[in-house]
């Protein structure tokens, strides 16, 4: 990384201050990692690009999950990063931010308790499903992912 130093020296004042920060932001070139944390494991179904998936326990292996199920469905391991068939090796993202589409800017969204491995932005609310909070919307298209733990409703 060269380090950019178009405005120095700065001044002792506002636009000195002005000038640092441009500095600094032309120091940083290209554009930002989107994909931080994440692993590789075994899918038992198959699961599309983006899907919302959980781990399943008797051997480790994902699927889709679903907010109207079992905690173990609720409990989401991550996103799928590829679409991938049943016995298929797929990454899948913990952390970090997914290109996707058709998302509202700044709004918070959720698993799905009608749809296996969608988001929603309207909570599941009838008694027996999981809210499960799963991000937010960086943009309209670029999806921030921060998993929550589910939480019974009733």
């Amino acid at each position: 990384m060269t380090i950019i130093k178009n405005y120095e020296p700065y001044e002792s004042n506002a636009q000195g201050l002005t000038e640092a920060l441009l500095d600094f932001k032309s120091t940083f070139g290209g554009t930002p990692v989107t994909k931080v944390t994440g692993y590789v494991t075994t899918t038992f179904e198959n699961v599309t690009q983006g899907d919302a998936v959980y781990a399943r326990a008797s051997d480790g292996f994902i699927g889709k999950a679903i907010a109207n199920d079992t905690f173990d469905k609720a409990k989401i391991a991550g996103f799928a990063e590829t679409t991938q068939s049943s016995g298929s090796q797929v990454r899948v993202l913990v952390r970090g931010i997914i290109a996707t589409s058709g998302l509202n800017f700044g709004n918070e969204y959720f698993l799905s308790a009608s749809s296996a491995g969608s988001i929603t932005e309207t909570p599941p609310s009838g008694s027996g499903n999981y809210l499960v909070r799963v991000g937010e919307a960086g943009s309209t298209g670029q999806f921030i992912i921060k998993i929550e733990t589910p939480i019974l409703l009733s």
